[in-house]
This record gives C-alpha cells, structure tokens and sequence, in this order.
C-alpha cells in the first residue's frame, strides 16, 4: 500500500481543489442568481434558429465533415507508429523499415495539413455568407419597426446588434460547431485506441473524466454569465458613443467636455471590469484541466517505470516502453481537445449571447404592418378624411381626442396650435407611422389600414423641419427611391423649388460631397434640398412639418415662392408656427390639447376673433417690434 502513496497523496490534493472550486461556485451562484442578466434563452433554441441559417449550406458542411475525418486520422494513427518506429528501433533495427515508418508518418501528416487547409477555407466561405444572411435580416427587420419601437431602442444598441453581435456568430459556424465535432470524435477514436492498445492504463486515464466534466460544467456556468456582462458593458458604450458623438457640439457649447469625459470613464471601466472577470474565469479553467493533464502523466509514467524496473503488471496488463511513448501520446492528444475547450465555451457563450441579442431584436413583432388583404393603390386624388380619432403614445394620455376633418383634393390645409396640441401627431397617423386607437382615417375614402403601407408612403411627400441627409453627394440625396431618373429631371426638380441657384455655385455641383447629416450646408441649403427630392417623386400629398422654422428671411423667401408652386402639384398639409406662412391656405385648422377648437380660412379665422385671431395679433404685434 506504500508503494501507492504518493497516488493517493496526488489524488487529496485534486481531491481539495475540488471541493475548494465547487464551495466558490456555490458562493458565486447565490450573489449572482438575482442579477437579470441571464440569458432568456435555451441552448437548444439558440442553436435550433441558428442551424436554420446553416441549412442551405449543408453541402459544405457534409464535406467537411468528411475532410475532418480524414484529418482526424492523424490524432488517432501517428502515437501506434510513434510505437512502433521505437519497437523496430530497440528489437532489430534495420534503416529501411525505419524510412518506410517514417514516411507512412510524414504522409498521414501532410494529408491531415491538406484537409485542414481545405476545411478552413470551406467554413470561412460558408461562415461569410450566413453572417451576411444574419445581417440582412436584422436590418431588414428593424426597417419593419414602428417609430414607436424605435424610439424605444437606443441606436447604439441596435448598431451593435448589426455589426458586433454578427461577428461572433460567425465564429461559431467557422470554428466553434466544427472543432467541437472534431474533437468528440478524436477522444472517440484515441479511447478506442487506448483501451485496444492497453485496457489498464485507459481505466487509469478515466478516473480523471469525472474531473474534467465537473470543471467543464462549472466554468460553462460561470462563463455564461461574464459574457453577458461583457455583452451588456460593451452595448452601454456603444450607445453612449452614438448618442455624445451626434450631441459633440452641444457638449462643446456648454462646456461639458470633462463632464462627459467622466461619464465615458465610468462605462470604459465598468467594460474593463467585466472583461477582467472573464480572463480570470478563464484563466482559473485551463490550469486546473492542465493540472490533471500533469497528474496523469504522472500516473502513467510512475506505473510505467515501476512495472518495467520491478518487472510486475497492472491490473494483469504488461506496460512496455513503446505502450508507455504510445499512451503519453494518447493522453496529450485526449487531454488537449478538452483544453481547447475552454477556447470554444468562451466563444461559445460569446456567441450564444450574441446570437439572442439578435434574435431579441427578431423576434419583436412590428406594430404596424399590412392587414392580409392589403391593398396597392397606383394612384391617389389626396382626398382625405379623420372620422372620430383618438391617438395616445402612452395608453390612457390621449394626443388627439375624437378628432375630424376633410381635407378635399389640391387643397392646402394648416395645422395650427400650441406646442403638444397634436399638429406633428396628425402628420404622421397619415402616413401610418403610428396606428389609432379609435376611429377611421380615409385616403379617397379608403380605411388606410386597407391599403399596403409602402404602397400609401409612396404617394407621400414629407417635408420636415430637420432634414436629414446622408452621406454621399447632393444627387443621392435627391433622387434617393427614384429609378431611372436623368440629370436633367434633378436639375428640374431644383429649379422648380429655387434650389439650382446655391447648387450651381459649389465647385461639384450635384456632385458635392454631402457630409454626415448634411452639416457642410446650411439649413435653408438642406431644406431646398428636400423640397427638390420631394418634387422629384411627384407626390400626390405633401406634408410639411415646420418645413420654414430656423431659416433665414432671405431663404424664406425662396421656400415662401417654391410653396406657391407646389400646391398646383397635390394635396397639401402644412404645419407652421408662422402664421403669416399659411394665410392663403384654403382651410386652417386650430388645436389645442388634441381637439380641434376652429377651423377654417384665414379671413374667416379673424372674423371670429377667436383663439386664431388672439394668436395671429400677438405675432403681428411681435413682428412689428422687431422691425422697430
């Protein structure tokens, strides 16, 4: 029993690491079991949906399943002629039989470089294209999303959600789902070689299996966990930096740089942290398998030594030298594959999270989409009517209450009233950005819940006061969804809204580059430019929201002169603070506090002396104050 105790004094010292890792897992799970960010998923339904994006690309994956196996050959085959190429070498050496070795060796393994090769160009291809695939979806998807969604997510979270989280999956299709196949299958085959080669020794390599799945199963649970705070630090910095980059000049303004600098500090360094945690998650989970990897070599070689040095046998089995070279290279190639694993679980949760990030993101249902019989409508008149609407953001704080109007074709109508009265909110029910509680919109008498929603936005033309523009040049944004639209038709569309005069003077003309947001021009520039892409898609119902607010007098003017001629195009619905902007509107309808309280045409409006009449003359009065 001597003979055996410095096993038994190895196995106390594993046994006390055991049990001092499971007490800090017990430990760790309680102060970590209220904390929410867990995932909602299960591993089943995450790899069940991610699998769909894999099977139109079965094919390649069956092939490299076959390459893999080949390749595995190598793990499984090169420790017997390692033993083999010794035996020969100690029994009767002949150099011949020794090349003939030699090169059988060299050959399996320049056959498994080949596969493997082969097997990461194949997977790396297919990885590509199912991460574009994901990509896809998800952008397409959230195009789907109500504006009340939208608002709901900040833009940082969902950049991160189409550019970040897609990288990790494709890991998984590259690395992770093959290399976990390859090494099952290599312990496979090394045990199978094992217990064929010598049953005794394999047994004693056993004995540290339940170790192994142990650790494993403690650092996956534990892995899970750091990931998702990776995951949720790294989203909260990006959508810090989404926000405080677009909000740069307003910081500068205020002098608020060190401010924000310390609030960006908190979040790097709450990122820092958690980071921290996984590289010390990890970096207690690969030294304890090593530990084992140690330990049973120990095991191995002090059997080994002592039967060969006392001439007895374990467990009835003879241990020879070439069995002792065979199974020290059995053990590293059963015990590397389940090292790596602490790689491919890293990654693995990565990209779990990842993966649910997304799948939260697809898996929220678009508030407002087509009704089944949706209909296409070519063309509209732009006659338009609200029958009893009732609207609220936020249920129970109605925006609009039982509201109703005509509005017949060519007509220009003007939404008046103070901030918050629901002027924008009518503006944008029309064009179905939002979806009423109550009551009935009709476009040419049709409920606009009938009708397709890209097909009824494609009769619209929305002007805004802040007018985005994107990157690229002042042609792009223009004709932006039109098709097959000549320079001649842009350069029209220009001069109808006066927008040629300030295009001819830049040095690219519509070639100019347009910054992000368009910030090389003013807001008068950008606002001609509207008008332009409007006229250009040939509306049959424009709508401006304060499409004349922060513009110079002079700018004024020309948007003043391009109105006039855009409302012999269609139906227009104007909202303006400005009154003297809408005093030729055939009908102008004043709210306040989501009720229409007058309504009709400015001479009418006075005439009553009403709410209209008290708003117009305080305008008046201030407009001749600042002339003075």
């Amino acid at each position: 029993m001597c003979e055996y105790l410095p096993l038994l004094i190895v196995c106390a010292v594993i046994g006390m690491f055991t049990i001092l890792f499971l007490a800090a897992y017990a430990v760790l799970k309680r102060k970590t079991k209220a904390e929410t960010s867990e995932r909602h998923m299960s591993d089943g339904e995450i790899i069940r949906r991610l699998l769909s994006y894999a099977k139109p690309y079965k094919k390649d994956f069956f092939i490299v399943f076959i390459i893999m196996l080949v390749s595995i050959a190598y793990d499984v085959v090169s420790p017997l002629l390692v033993a083999d190429i010794q035996g020969t070498i100690k029994k009767n050496f002949e150099l011949s039989q020794l090349y003939s070795l030699v090169a059988v060796y060299a050959g399996i393994l320049v056959v498994s470089m080949v596969c493997t090769y082969f097997q990461a160009m194949i997977l790396q291809k297919t990885g590509q294209k199912i991460l574009s695939q994901i990509r896809l979806d998800t952008f397409t998807h959230i195009e789907k999303l109500s504006h009340a969604q939208l608002n709901q997510i900040p833009v940082g979270k969902l950049v991160t959600r189409v550019t970040n989280d897609p990288n990790s999956i494709s890991y998984l299709f590259t690395n992770i789902l093959v290399t976990l196949a390859k090494n099952s299958l290599v312990i496979i085959g090394v045990l199978a070689a094992m217990l064929i080669l010598n049953y005794a020794l394999t047994l004693m390599v056993l004995c540290f299996v339940p170790f192994l799945v142990l650790f494993t199963i403690i650092f996956q649970k534990f892995s899970r966990h750091v990931h998702r705070t990776v995951n949720n630090a790294r989203t909260d910095v990006n959508t810090y930096l989404s926000e405080n980059l677009s909000g740069m000049k307003v910081t500068q303004i205020f002098n608020q740089e060190q401010r924000k600098m310390d609030e960006f500090l908190v979040r790097s360094k709450r990122l820092e942290k958690t980071k921290m945690n996984r590289m010390f998650v990890f970096g207690i989970f690969r030294p304890m398998v090593y530990m084992l990897f140690v330990t049973s070599n120990l095991f191995l070689f002090y059997i080994g030594c002592k039967g060969y040095i006392q001439d007895t046998t374990f467990l009835g089995q003879i241990i020879t030298s070439e069995t002792v070279v065979a199974f020290y290279m059995y053990i590293s190639r059963f015990f590397n594959p389940i090292q790596a694993l602490a790689e491919q679980f890293d990654m693995l949760e990565q990209s779990f999270a990842a993966a649910e990030k997304i799948f939260t993101i697809l898996d929220m249902v678009p508030e407002v989409v087509d009704e089944p019989d949706a209909i296409e409508l070519k063309e509209i008149k732009g006659e338009i009517e609200f029958k009893d609407v009732w609207f609220a953001y936020n249920p129970g704080e109605w925006v609009l209450k039982g509201v109703s109007f005509h509005v017949y074709p060519k007509q220009t109508v003007a939404f008046v009233g103070a901030t918050g009265s629901g002027k924008s909110t009518i503006l944008n029910l029309i064009c179905r950005n939002y979806d009423i509680q109550k009551g009935q919109i009709l476009i040419d008498g049709i409920d606009i819940r009938h009708i397709r929603i890209a097909s009824l936005r494609s009769h619209f033309g929305q002007m805004l006061q802040d007018v985005f523009l994107f990157a690229g040049d002042i042609r792009s944004n223009i004709v932006l969804r039109s098709d097959n639209v000549t320079d001649e038709d842009v350069w029209q569309a220009c001069r109808y809204v006066n927008a040629e005069g300030f295009i001819k003077k830049l040095d690219g003309g519509l070639d100019e580059t347009v910054r992000e947001q368009g910030n090389n021009f003013s807001a008068g520039q950008r606002q001609l430019l509207s008008f332009a892409r409007t006229i250009l898609h040939k509306p049959s119902v424009m709508i401006l929201d304060e499409a004349t607010a922060n513009i110079d007098t002079e700018t004024e003017v020309l948007i003043q002169d391009s109105l006039e001629k855009m409302k012999n195009i269609g139906t227009m619905l104007i909202v303006a603070h400005r009154l003297s902007t809408i005093q030729h509107a055939d009908n102008i309808i004043l709210l306040s506090h989501g009720e229409i309280m007058e309504q009709g045409t400015h001479q009418e409006l006075l005439h009553l002396k009403g709410r209209y009449y008290q708003l117009y003359t305080l305008q008046f009065r201030k407009q001749q104050l600042q002339k003075s």
